[in-house]
């Protein structure tokens, strides 16, 4: 007869093999076999001749735009500043033989901007949609604490939640019609792991996970592909990273591994090093809730004491 003290400890290694395991199966049939096959792959160049992309200039934006420009689809450029939306309009034309069109927005900003920017799509073909405009912190910081915070949330609100929502309504009509689409909303491992000290900024991209799962499920039957990518760090201008590695790749590396996974998964960070790290996070916390949280929150607090420390010399 097993201990009560045995009986808890095979009880723990029951539940950690089993999160193991099937966390090692999702993780090679989603990233490597369902990708390798193309199952239910969507060519993107069938859906139609635009593709719009916010947040277009820098990171990860750009690096959708450019890619799917060599895929042969016209691009509409989305962002604050005209000089650097010019820039990039030029280069991708010039490098890749297409059409594009830029559209100065600034999406701290509401109501207004819509109405401007859904005058300028109209009769355009759209394709796909890549929303990647996003906000976060400064830096990591405790809720009340934040230098301007009620300015810093409403921006982050506005930016991370109201682009994705109006930019649906705006681009979805036409999909509809034409019953074909993809949209791209991007999300971040931020919403399905503790992000303390990144609060709202978390909740923000849970909001755009759970938005992207039930539009798919209301419009899959149309044709229409919702794709959420909840990437983890990736070498770019928000994330401060300023060179590319294994786990924090730049964003050529980042978005060409994603692109594989349109069609293929509903919701995934779109690269399997960070899918690596949200199943270890995840197994840490079926094990220990506090635990995993006590880590991440002395993580957060160590990066927190060195922006400050730079801020303030």
């Amino acid at each position: 007869m097993f201990t009560n003290l045995e009986k808890f400890g095979l009880v723990c290694i029951s539940v950690v093999g089993f999160q193991i395991f099937r966390f090692l199966f999702r993780t090679l049939y989603n990233n490597f076999l369902a990708v390798a096959l193309k199952i239910n792959a969507v060519d993107v160049k069938e859906t139609g001749s635009w593709a719009v992309v916010t947040g277009a200039t820098d990171g990860i934006g750009k690096a959708y735009a450019e890619l799917l420009a060599k895929k042969g689809l016209n691009i509409v450029l989305i962002s604050r500043t005209r000089e650097k939306l010019e820039k990039v309009a030029n280069e991708i034309a010039s490098k890749y033989h297409v059409e594009t069109k830029i559209i100065e927005a600034d999406f701290t900003q509401t109501d207004p901007i819509y109405t401007h920017i859904d005058k300028q799509l109209t009769g355009l073909e759209i394709g796909v949609l890549i929303n990647n405009v996003g906000m976060s912190y400064p830096h990591p910081e405790y809720f009340l604490d934040l230098k301007n915070k009620d300015e810093v949330y409403n921006n982050i609100i506005n930016c991370n939640i109201y682009s994705v929502t109006n930019m649906c309504k705006i681009v979805l009509p036409g999909m509809v019609e034409r019953r074909r689409g993809v949209v791209v909303n991007l999300s971040s491992t931020a919403a399905q792991i503790p992000s303390p000290l990144l609060t709202v900024y978390a909740a923000t991209k849970a909001y755009v996970e759970k938005f992207s799962q039930d539009l798919n499920s209301e419009y899959s039957k149309f044709g229409i592909t919702i794709q959420c990518i909840l990437p983890g760090y990736v070498a770019t201008n928000m994330s401060k990273i300023r060179s590319s590695t294994w786990m924090a790749p730049s964003p050529l590396k980042f978005v060409k591994e994603a692109m594989k996974t349109i069609g293929v998964l509903e919701r995934t960070t779109g690269y399997y090093p960070h899918t690596l790290l949200v199943g270890v996070i995840h197994t840490l916390e079926a094990v220990s809730p506090r635990l995993s949280r006590w880590l991440v929150i002395r993580t957060m607090e160590n990066i927190r004491a060195r922006a400050l420390k730079r801020i303030n010399h």
